[in-house]
């Protein structure tokens, strides 16, 4: 399945399919109370994310539909928040590999950019999603040790970090 899967950097004509993919997630799954309003962010990708060592990818199915989405915000110092990861529910889970491979994107280019931390905060409720960071060498921090430039979202709870 995650063979016909392509993770490629986000464009502004995935746009729309972005925020429903997302919204979807936090609103029906999760519970979270939270709207596109909330979220300006997503309707600015290029100009929010994909500057500097920042970037925004997206995975595509083999019929062009996002299925998943990985982000990286530069915060300056060579530092990253990580931002924006979402799997389609169908397309979850380590056979189909989707979030392991928008991560792995992610990280390659972190070290291309000569990124030394990524950070990244979630909601207590993405049980799966703090198994999966910790899997991948995110160590739990508290959230007064974050740099003053980390963006600390409103639903954010646990914070993760990751030196390269």
């Amino acid at each position: 399945m995650s063979n016909s899967v392509q993770i490629v950097p986000f464009t502004t004509p995935y746009r729309d399919q972005v925020i429903e993919l997302i919204l979807h997630i936090q609103q029906a799954e999760f519970g979270v109370a939270i709207t596109a309003a909330d979220q300006p962010d997503l309707a600015e990708i290029p100009n929010f994310y994909q500057q500097r060592d920042g970037n925004f990818w997206i995975a595509l199915d083999g019929s062009d539909h996002v299925v998943g989405t990985i982000a990286l915000l530069d915060i300056g110092n060579h530092q990253v928040a990580l931002r924006k990861m979402f799997v389609n529910d169908a397309w979850r889970g380590k056979d189909k590999g989707v979030a392991q491979r928008l991560l792995d994107t992610l990280l390659a280019w972190a070290r291309d950019h000569n990124v030394r931390t990524i950070l990244l905060g979630t909601t207590s409720k993405y049980l799966a999603a703090h198994r999966f960071y910790e899997k991948n060498g995110f160590e739990e921090v508290a959230r007064e040790t974050l740099p003053e430039a980390f963006p600390i979202m409103a639903v954010d709870s646990k914070f993760y970090r990751r030196q390269l």
